[in-house]
């Protein structure tokens, strides 16, 4: 079992030194015995405040983590197992008020196992507070950021913990919605752990607890300081570009050029990738999508890496362009694709759904979104990701309504024909500049 700190180890652990200043909750007075006037829980309350310190399983507050300043609520594993109550609610509603007033992100560090059995209903009904609170933070544009602890079980982890724009979570946490003694007896216990729900998903990475606050305050640098214009390639003078259609093809697939891992190490100073669709899948392979600072400011990304591309990929780009909108963030997107993945596991994983999905979230998006064709632009697959009126090609690149090949054997036409087929496609970056389809056509050097 990881070790289990307290709510002001932990707020030790993550704030700069001497920068917390505890929020005055509004807390009610308390009925004798709570509001159900369950016998003994009075005496319970007591010596959980004797043990602990606290008067309450949360302790709210405001600090600078790394010279960031944010809204910090500290549960209290220790007292009554971090439980909501009514009371809890109240602190909670007090720090997202202040939050809101002051411009400030939310970092909720959790360690709970749900909410208060001796409040009943009235405690669960918390949740609904809770959730109405953080919707209320994500309209007014301000980031959220969870920390999982050990345990985050319960309604504390489908409101704040899934709930939150950034999951994190301590090695070893034991996370899920259902607690150890009520999930089911054969139940696989690594899916309820903190690296079995990032393996899901369901959160982005897990961090060492020597690292959190250094983790913490970058990603709360990058996600308060948005750039204040969109990621614009600049058209050049371009040499070398393909001779035919074939050529631009055949230069795409190359494993001789440059793959989105060496455009985003080229173009950001320092990046954090987000993990997960939120729906229990991952696309490492084929999606990268993330917050990098170009210039001091931030700009998100979401990257095709040259595999096809699978349906968590797709959910995970709209997750991420979404998260951007809120914060006005401009997002750059890098299309390189043969095409969406499109296996009987694709199918079942919601494959067109997915795509529709990355296709609304470009289309909605308020913020200017900047695109850059560098590899193979496959069909349905890459235009998903693909700013309208805003899109850009390297000499490497190519962009079909399908590949050759397919093209090729829909038409009914013999393998030797491919190459005279995508010569008629009219697929290399300059025929798509004539036609239209892209801005121009930018040196990958100059991403």
């Amino acid at each position: 079992m990881p070790e289990r700190l307290s709510a002001r180890e932990i707020l030790a652990l993550v704030a700069d030194e001497a920068t917390f200043s505890e929020l005055p909750g509004r807390i009610r007075e308390p009925k004798r015995d709570g509001p159900l006037g369950w016998q003994g829980y009075d005496a319970s309350r007591a010596r959980a405040t004797a043990r602990t310190g606290e008067e309450e399983s949360v302790v709210c507050g405001t600090a600078s983590v790394e010279g960031v300043p944010a809204v910090l609520i500290a549960f209290e594993f220790g007292f009554l197992g971090g439980s909501l109550g009514e009371r809890t609610g109240d602190r909670f509603e007090a720090a997202y008020h202040h939050a809101r007033a002051h411009r400030l992100p939310v970092v909720p560090l959790i360690a709970t196992g749900g909410s208060r059995m001796q409040e009943g209903m009235l405690a669960l009904s918390q949740l609904q507070r809770v959730a109405r609170e953080s919707a209320l933070t994500r309209e007014a544009g301000l980031p959220q950021i969870a920390v999982l602890r050990d345990p985050t079980t319960g309604g504390g982890w489908a409101t704040l913990g899934a709930g939150a724009d950034v999951v994190l979570a301590l090695p070893g946490a034991q996370v899920g919605f259902a607690g150890s003694r009520v999930r089911p007896a054969d139940a696989d216990p690594a899916a309820y752990t903190a690296e079995g729900q990032v393996a899901a998903g369901s959160a982005d990475a897990v961090v060492q607890p020597a690292e959190l606050r250094e983790t913490l305050g970058r990603w709360l640098r990058l996600l308060t300081t948005p750039a204040q214009e969109a990621p614009a390639p600049s058209a050049l003078g371009i040499t070398g570009l393909p001779a035919t259609g074939w050529a631009a093809v055949r230069r795409a697939r190359s494993p001789e050029r440059p793959r989105a891992q060496a455009y985003l190490d080229t173009y950001f100073a320092q990046r954090l990738d987000i993990s997960g669709d939120r729906c229990g899948g991952t696309d490492p392979d084929g999606m990268l999508c993330g917050f990098g600072e170009r210039d001091g400011r931030t700009v998100a990304y979401a990257a095709q890496t040259g595999a096809a591309t699978r349906p968590a990929g797709y959910r995970t780009a709209a997750r991420l362009i979404r998260l951007a909108d809120r914060l006005d963030i401009p997002v750059l997107t890098l299309v390189d694709t043969p095409g969406a993945a499109n296996d009987a596991e694709a199918e079942r994983q919601g494959a067109g759904a997915a795509i529709a999905e990355a296709f609304g979230a470009v289309a909605s998006a308020r913020v200017p979104i900047t695109t850059l064709v560098i590899g193979e632009g496959g069909s349905g697959g890459a235009l998903a990701l693909a700013a309208p009126d805003n899109t850009w090609a390297t000499p490497d690149s190519y962009f079909s309504v399908i590949a050759p090949e397919l093209a090729a054997a829909i038409l009914k036409r013999p393998k030797d024909e491919v190459e005279a087929t995508a010569e008629q496609l009219r697929i290399r970056p300059q025929d798509l500049v004539e036609l239209g389809v892209i801005r121009g056509i930018v040196n990958h050097s100059r991403a």
